[in-house]
Protein backbone atom coordinates (compact mmCIF):
# COMPACT_ATOMS: atom_id res chain seq x y z
CA UNK A 1 0.00 0.00 0.00
CA UNK A 2 2.71 2.72 1.01
CA UNK A 3 4.31 1.78 -2.71
CA UNK A 4 1.69 3.39 -5.04
CA UNK A 5 3.56 5.97 -5.57
CA UNK A 6 6.68 4.61 -6.58
CA UNK A 7 4.92 2.47 -8.83
CA UNK A 8 2.98 5.51 -10.51
CA UNK A 9 6.18 7.48 -11.15
CA UNK A 10 7.65 4.72 -12.89
CA UNK A 11 4.69 4.68 -14.57
CA UNK A 12 4.53 7.83 -15.91
CA UNK A 13 7.61 8.16 -18.00
CA UNK A 14 5.97 5.77 -20.54
CA UNK A 15 2.90 7.60 -21.12
CA UNK A 16 3.17 8.75 -24.69
CA UNK A 17 4.03 12.41 -24.83
CA UNK A 18 3.40 15.37 -27.34
CA UNK A 19 5.42 18.05 -28.37
CA UNK A 20 4.78 21.42 -29.80
CA UNK A 21 7.45 22.68 -32.07
CA UNK A 22 7.76 26.94 -32.37
CA UNK A 23 6.76 27.81 -35.99
CA UNK A 24 9.05 29.47 -38.05
CA UNK A 25 7.64 32.23 -38.53
CA UNK A 26 6.72 34.20 -35.15
CA UNK A 27 3.94 36.02 -37.61
CA UNK A 28 1.89 32.70 -38.15
CA UNK A 29 -0.89 33.14 -36.03
CA UNK A 30 -2.65 30.30 -37.28
CA UNK A 31 0.05 28.18 -36.71
CA UNK A 32 0.89 29.11 -33.19
CA UNK A 33 -3.10 28.88 -32.41
CA UNK A 34 -3.15 25.57 -34.16
CA UNK A 35 -0.02 24.13 -32.15
CA UNK A 36 -1.72 25.76 -28.56
CA UNK A 37 -4.52 24.04 -29.10
CA UNK A 38 -2.87 20.15 -29.75
CA UNK A 39 -0.77 20.65 -26.84
CA UNK A 40 -3.34 21.26 -25.03
CA UNK A 41 -5.55 18.43 -26.17
CA UNK A 42 -1.75 16.35 -25.69
CA UNK A 43 -1.65 18.05 -22.05
CA UNK A 44 -5.35 17.11 -21.29
CA UNK A 45 -5.40 13.52 -22.42
CA UNK A 46 -1.83 12.65 -20.64
CA UNK A 47 -3.73 14.38 -17.17
CA UNK A 48 -6.68 12.03 -17.54
CA UNK A 49 -4.31 9.13 -18.27
CA UNK A 50 -2.13 9.60 -15.12
CA UNK A 51 -5.76 10.49 -13.37
CA UNK A 52 -6.92 6.90 -14.72
CA UNK A 53 -3.64 5.28 -13.68
CA UNK A 54 -3.22 7.10 -10.03
CA UNK A 55 -7.16 5.96 -9.38
CA UNK A 56 -6.12 2.06 -10.41
CA UNK A 57 -2.81 1.94 -8.46
CA UNK A 58 -4.61 3.72 -5.51
CA UNK A 59 -7.41 1.05 -5.88
CA UNK A 60 -5.06 -1.73 -6.12
CA UNK A 61 -3.10 -0.34 -2.83
CA UNK A 62 -6.48 -0.03 -1.12
CA UNK A 63 -7.26 -3.20 -1.41
CA UNK A 64 -10.50 -2.95 -3.60
CA UNK A 65 -9.36 -6.56 -5.60
CA UNK A 66 -10.96 -8.78 -3.29
CA UNK A 67 -7.96 -10.60 -0.89
CA UNK A 68 -8.27 -14.27 1.34
CA UNK A 69 -8.34 -13.64 4.99
CA UNK A 70 -6.10 -15.51 6.27
CA UNK A 71 -7.99 -17.93 9.34
CA UNK A 72 -6.49 -17.69 12.57
CA UNK A 73 -5.91 -21.25 14.75
CA UNK A 74 -4.52 -20.65 18.33
CA UNK A 75 -2.33 -24.31 19.53
CA UNK A 76 -0.20 -24.36 23.24
CA UNK A 77 1.65 -26.32 25.00
CA UNK A 78 4.88 -27.96 24.06
CA UNK A 79 8.13 -25.35 23.93
CA UNK A 80 9.64 -28.07 22.94
CA UNK A 81 8.10 -27.68 19.68
CA UNK A 82 7.15 -23.87 19.88
CA UNK A 83 10.20 -22.74 17.30
CA UNK A 84 8.76 -25.75 14.79
CA UNK A 85 5.35 -24.52 14.60
CA UNK A 86 6.11 -20.86 14.17
CA UNK A 87 8.42 -21.46 11.10
CA UNK A 88 6.10 -24.11 9.88
CA UNK A 89 3.46 -21.01 10.05
CA UNK A 90 5.53 -18.59 8.78
CA UNK A 91 6.58 -20.73 5.51
CA UNK A 92 2.91 -22.29 5.07
CA UNK A 93 0.73 -19.05 5.68
CA UNK A 94 0.25 -17.67 2.12
CA UNK A 95 -0.22 -21.33 0.96
CA UNK A 96 -2.60 -22.57 2.94
CA UNK A 97 -4.14 -19.33 4.29
CA UNK A 98 -4.28 -20.40 7.64
CA UNK A 99 -1.87 -18.54 10.23
CA UNK A 100 -1.05 -19.69 13.79
CA UNK A 101 -1.24 -18.10 17.12
CA UNK A 102 1.03 -20.74 19.46
CA UNK A 103 1.20 -20.21 23.26
CA UNK A 104 4.10 -21.68 24.89
CA UNK A 105 3.25 -22.50 28.21
CA UNK A 106 4.84 -26.57 28.64
CA UNK A 107 3.10 -29.44 27.61
CA UNK A 108 0.83 -30.30 30.81
CA UNK A 109 -1.07 -26.83 30.07
CA UNK A 110 -1.06 -27.43 26.35
CA UNK A 111 -2.86 -31.07 27.10
CA UNK A 112 -5.63 -29.31 29.77
CA UNK A 113 -6.52 -26.59 27.60
CA UNK A 114 -7.53 -28.55 24.25
CA UNK A 115 -8.96 -30.59 26.82
CA UNK A 116 -10.93 -27.73 28.43
CA UNK A 117 -11.74 -26.69 24.48
CA UNK A 118 -9.96 -22.65 25.43
CA UNK A 119 -7.23 -23.61 22.11
CA UNK A 120 -7.86 -25.45 18.36
CA UNK A 121 -4.80 -27.74 19.39
CA UNK A 122 -2.77 -28.84 22.50
CA UNK A 123 1.30 -29.62 22.03
CA UNK A 124 2.58 -32.50 24.25
CA UNK A 125 6.35 -34.41 24.42
CA UNK A 126 4.14 -36.83 26.66
CA UNK A 127 1.88 -39.17 25.13
CA UNK A 128 -1.60 -38.30 26.27
CA UNK A 129 -2.58 -42.04 27.74
CA UNK A 130 -5.37 -43.47 25.11
CA UNK A 131 -8.28 -43.17 28.01
CA UNK A 132 -7.82 -39.76 28.78
CA UNK A 133 -8.18 -39.24 24.71
CA UNK A 134 -11.29 -41.19 24.53
CA UNK A 135 -12.88 -39.23 27.48
CA UNK A 136 -11.48 -35.89 25.37
CA UNK A 137 -13.01 -37.30 22.08
CA UNK A 138 -9.50 -36.35 20.97
CA UNK A 139 -7.09 -37.36 17.81
CA UNK A 140 -3.50 -37.76 18.77
CA UNK A 141 -0.76 -38.04 16.24
CA UNK A 142 3.29 -37.35 16.07
CA UNK A 143 4.72 -34.17 13.83
CA UNK A 144 8.66 -34.49 14.65
CA UNK A 145 11.50 -35.93 16.44
CA UNK A 146 13.98 -34.44 17.88
CA UNK A 147 17.02 -34.90 21.13
CA UNK A 148 17.02 -33.29 24.76
CA UNK A 149 20.50 -32.65 25.27
CA UNK A 150 22.43 -31.66 28.55
CA UNK A 151 23.97 -28.25 29.05
CA UNK A 152 26.57 -27.52 31.13
CA UNK A 153 28.15 -24.14 32.15
CA UNK A 154 31.92 -25.82 33.68
CA UNK A 155 34.69 -23.28 33.93
CA UNK A 156 37.41 -24.15 32.36
CA UNK A 157 36.08 -27.26 30.38
CA UNK A 158 36.16 -26.63 26.62
CA UNK A 159 33.18 -26.85 25.02
CA UNK A 160 31.94 -30.57 24.33
CA UNK A 161 34.77 -31.83 25.88
CA UNK A 162 32.70 -33.15 29.07
CA UNK A 163 31.37 -36.56 29.34
CA UNK A 164 28.74 -38.04 31.48
CA UNK A 165 27.02 -41.26 31.54
CA UNK A 166 23.38 -41.59 32.81
CA UNK A 167 24.09 -42.67 36.18
CA UNK A 168 26.48 -39.93 37.02
CA UNK A 169 23.55 -37.82 35.29
CA UNK A 170 21.33 -39.30 37.74
CA UNK A 171 23.61 -38.98 41.20
CA UNK A 172 23.63 -35.25 39.92
CA UNK A 173 20.00 -34.75 40.10
CA UNK A 174 19.44 -37.03 43.11
CA UNK A 175 21.65 -34.72 44.95
CA UNK A 176 24.25 -37.85 45.53
CA UNK A 177 27.36 -35.76 43.44
CA UNK A 178 27.53 -32.40 44.25
CA UNK A 179 30.86 -31.12 43.22
CA UNK A 180 32.16 -30.94 39.86
CA UNK A 181 35.35 -32.39 40.42
CA UNK A 182 33.51 -35.71 42.37
CA UNK A 183 36.11 -38.57 41.68
CA UNK A 184 33.08 -40.33 39.66
CA UNK A 185 33.19 -37.18 37.20
CA UNK A 186 37.02 -36.73 36.97
CA UNK A 187 37.19 -40.75 35.98
CA UNK A 188 35.29 -40.41 32.80
CA UNK A 189 37.19 -37.45 31.95
CA UNK A 190 40.94 -38.18 32.08
CA UNK A 191 42.96 -35.02 31.03
CA UNK A 192 40.27 -32.43 31.34
CA UNK A 193 40.71 -30.19 34.57
CA UNK A 194 37.38 -30.25 36.32
CA UNK A 195 36.98 -26.83 39.08
CA UNK A 196 36.34 -27.49 42.66
CA UNK A 197 32.56 -26.14 42.21
CA UNK A 198 29.50 -26.86 43.35
CA UNK A 199 27.44 -28.85 40.67
CA UNK A 200 23.95 -27.06 40.51
CA UNK A 201 21.34 -28.91 38.96
CA UNK A 202 18.32 -26.99 37.28
CA UNK A 203 14.74 -28.35 36.46
CA UNK A 204 11.99 -27.55 34.95
CA UNK A 205 9.24 -25.61 37.01
CA UNK A 206 6.33 -26.14 34.72
CA UNK A 207 4.68 -29.06 33.88
CA UNK A 208 6.90 -30.35 30.76
CA UNK A 209 6.88 -32.64 27.90
CA UNK A 210 10.75 -32.63 28.13
CA UNK A 211 10.70 -33.31 32.04
CA UNK A 212 8.74 -36.51 31.15
CA UNK A 213 10.97 -37.70 28.42
CA UNK A 214 14.15 -36.69 30.65
CA UNK A 215 12.77 -38.46 34.03
CA UNK A 216 11.86 -41.60 32.00
CA UNK A 217 15.23 -41.65 30.72
CA UNK A 218 17.30 -40.96 34.73
CA UNK A 219 14.42 -43.72 35.20
CA UNK A 220 16.20 -46.71 32.77
CA UNK A 221 18.95 -45.84 33.88
CA UNK A 222 18.95 -45.87 37.33
CA UNK A 223 17.04 -47.94 39.40
CA UNK A 224 17.27 -45.22 42.58
CA UNK A 225 15.88 -42.67 40.81
CA UNK A 226 13.16 -45.01 38.92
CA UNK A 227 12.28 -46.39 42.80
CA UNK A 228 12.49 -42.86 45.03
CA UNK A 229 11.56 -40.23 41.83
CA UNK A 230 9.56 -41.60 38.69
CA UNK A 231 8.86 -40.10 35.40
CA UNK A 232 6.30 -37.21 34.89
CA UNK A 233 5.69 -34.02 33.24
CA UNK A 234 6.17 -32.73 36.58
CA UNK A 235 8.32 -34.47 39.57
CA UNK A 236 9.40 -33.67 43.26
CA UNK A 237 12.76 -32.79 42.17
CA UNK A 238 15.53 -33.97 45.05
CA UNK A 239 17.46 -31.05 44.63
CA UNK A 240 18.19 -28.38 42.16
CA UNK A 241 16.66 -25.31 41.21
CA UNK A 242 13.54 -24.81 38.53
CA UNK A 243 13.14 -22.31 35.05
CA UNK A 244 10.14 -21.78 32.91
CA UNK A 245 10.47 -23.39 29.65
CA UNK A 246 13.11 -24.55 27.44
CA UNK A 247 14.47 -20.88 26.98
CA UNK A 248 13.99 -20.51 30.89
CA UNK A 249 16.38 -23.58 31.24
CA UNK A 250 18.90 -22.54 28.74
CA UNK A 251 18.93 -18.58 29.60
CA UNK A 252 19.48 -19.87 33.16
CA UNK A 253 22.65 -22.05 32.47
CA UNK A 254 24.00 -19.46 29.95
CA UNK A 255 24.57 -16.97 33.15
CA UNK A 256 25.28 -19.37 36.17
CA UNK A 257 28.93 -20.61 36.22
CA UNK A 258 27.84 -24.62 37.73
CA UNK A 259 24.89 -25.39 36.52
CA UNK A 260 23.59 -28.05 34.30
CA UNK A 261 20.48 -28.76 32.74
CA UNK A 262 18.76 -30.51 29.75
CA UNK A 263 17.04 -28.71 26.93
CA UNK A 264 15.87 -29.33 23.52
CA UNK A 265 18.78 -29.30 21.18
CA UNK A 266 17.70 -25.89 19.32
CA UNK A 267 17.68 -24.06 22.14
CA UNK A 268 21.64 -25.21 23.06
CA UNK A 269 22.31 -24.19 19.63
CA UNK A 270 20.66 -21.00 19.40
CA UNK A 271 22.23 -20.09 22.60
CA UNK A 272 25.37 -21.43 21.69
CA UNK A 273 25.40 -23.43 25.19
CA UNK A 274 28.44 -26.53 25.85
CA UNK A 275 26.65 -29.88 25.25
CA UNK A 276 27.58 -32.65 27.38
CA UNK A 277 28.90 -36.26 25.42
CA UNK A 278 26.97 -38.55 26.83
CA UNK A 279 27.41 -42.75 27.22
CA UNK A 280 24.32 -44.39 24.98
CA UNK A 281 23.38 -48.06 26.28
CA UNK A 282 25.93 -49.41 23.64
CA UNK A 283 28.65 -47.99 26.05
CA UNK A 284 29.80 -45.57 23.43
CA UNK A 285 30.39 -41.55 23.87
CA UNK A 286 27.80 -40.00 21.36
CA UNK A 287 27.75 -36.12 20.61
CA UNK A 288 24.06 -34.66 20.34
CA UNK A 289 23.32 -34.41 16.93
CA UNK A 290 20.82 -34.58 13.99
CA UNK A 291 22.34 -37.94 12.62
CA UNK A 292 22.34 -39.34 16.69
CA UNK A 293 19.13 -38.43 16.84
CA UNK A 294 17.74 -39.88 13.41
CA UNK A 295 19.61 -43.04 14.25
CA UNK A 296 17.43 -43.41 17.65
CA UNK A 297 14.43 -43.11 15.82
CA UNK A 298 15.32 -45.74 12.72
CA UNK A 299 14.80 -48.23 15.95
CA UNK A 300 11.40 -47.12 17.24
CA UNK A 301 8.73 -49.34 17.56
CA UNK A 302 5.05 -47.43 17.01
CA UNK A 303 1.89 -47.95 18.36
CA UNK A 304 -0.60 -48.12 15.53
CA UNK A 305 -4.03 -46.67 17.99
CA UNK A 306 -2.32 -43.96 19.35
CA UNK A 307 0.38 -43.32 17.30
CA UNK A 308 3.09 -42.98 19.62
CA UNK A 309 6.85 -44.56 20.42
CA UNK A 310 9.34 -44.11 23.48
CA UNK A 311 13.08 -43.68 21.53
CA UNK A 312 14.16 -42.62 25.24
CA UNK A 313 17.27 -44.88 25.85
CA UNK A 314 16.97 -46.46 21.88
CA UNK A 315 19.27 -49.58 20.43
CA UNK A 316 21.63 -48.97 18.17
CA UNK A 317 25.74 -47.58 17.27
CA UNK A 318 25.42 -43.79 16.98
CA UNK A 319 21.96 -43.34 18.87
CA UNK A 320 21.31 -40.37 21.25
CA UNK A 321 19.35 -41.81 24.67
CA UNK A 322 17.53 -38.97 24.89
CA UNK A 323 15.19 -38.52 21.74
CA UNK A 324 11.32 -37.67 21.75
CA UNK A 325 8.94 -36.95 19.73
CA UNK A 326 6.52 -34.52 19.73
CA UNK A 327 2.90 -34.90 19.65
CA UNK A 328 -0.41 -32.84 18.62
CA UNK A 329 -3.81 -33.26 20.11
CA UNK A 330 -6.61 -32.21 17.80
CA UNK A 331 -10.72 -32.00 18.19
CA UNK A 332 -11.60 -35.76 16.70
CA UNK A 333 -14.63 -33.91 15.26
CA UNK A 334 -13.80 -31.16 13.14
CA UNK A 335 -15.98 -27.73 12.85
CA UNK A 336 -16.20 -23.93 12.19
CA UNK A 337 -16.01 -23.54 16.37
CA UNK A 338 -12.40 -25.08 16.74
CA UNK A 339 -11.18 -24.55 13.27
CA UNK A 340 -10.69 -28.69 12.81
CA UNK A 341 -10.31 -28.29 8.96
CA UNK A 342 -8.11 -25.29 9.39
CA UNK A 343 -6.05 -27.36 11.91
CA UNK A 344 -5.96 -30.04 9.69
CA UNK A 345 -4.73 -27.97 6.53
CA UNK A 346 -1.94 -26.53 8.55
CA UNK A 347 -0.74 -30.03 10.22
CA UNK A 348 -0.78 -31.53 7.06
CA UNK A 349 1.40 -28.90 5.44
CA UNK A 350 4.08 -29.31 8.17
CA UNK A 351 4.09 -33.03 7.69
CA UNK A 352 4.16 -33.15 4.24
CA UNK A 353 5.75 -30.27 3.13
CA UNK A 354 8.02 -28.89 6.37
CA UNK A 355 10.22 -31.16 6.13
CA UNK A 356 12.79 -28.56 4.97
CA UNK A 357 12.02 -26.53 7.93
CA UNK A 358 12.28 -29.18 10.60
CA UNK A 359 15.62 -29.92 9.54
CA UNK A 360 16.38 -26.15 9.66
CA UNK A 361 15.63 -26.28 12.66
CA UNK A 362 17.43 -29.53 13.82
CA UNK A 363 14.39 -31.80 14.26
CA UNK A 364 14.18 -35.25 12.73
CA UNK A 365 11.09 -35.28 10.43
CA UNK A 366 8.95 -38.46 10.67
CA UNK A 367 9.76 -41.74 8.81
CA UNK A 368 8.06 -42.27 5.48
CA UNK A 369 5.79 -44.72 6.77
CA UNK A 370 4.87 -42.66 10.07
CA UNK A 371 4.78 -39.76 7.67
CA UNK A 372 2.06 -41.31 5.78
CA UNK A 373 -0.14 -42.71 8.55
CA UNK A 374 -0.38 -39.51 10.01
CA UNK A 375 -1.78 -37.72 6.39
CA UNK A 376 -4.32 -40.45 6.34
CA UNK A 377 -5.25 -39.97 9.46
CA UNK A 378 -5.86 -35.97 8.91
CA UNK A 379 -7.83 -36.30 5.73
Amino acid sequence: MRNWKLYLKKLLPLLPRQRVQPCVKQKELGCMKEKRIMAGRAENMSWKKTVFLSALLCGLAGGVLPQARAEQITGAGSSFAAPLYQSWSAHSAAQTGVQLNYQTIGSGAGQNQVLAGTVDFGASDAPMPHARLEAGHLLQFPTAIGGIVIIANVPGVPEGALRLTGPVLAAIYDGSITQWNDPQIVALNPGVTLPDLPVAPLHRADGSGTTYVFTEYLGRVSPTWEKQVGRGTSVAWPVGAGARGNDGIASYVKNTEGSVGYAEYAYAERNHLSTVVLQNRAGEFVVPSVNSFTRAAENATWDQADMTASLCDADGAGSWPIVTTTYALVPREANEANHGNAVRTFFRWGVKDGEAASRELDYVPLPATVRDAVLERLK
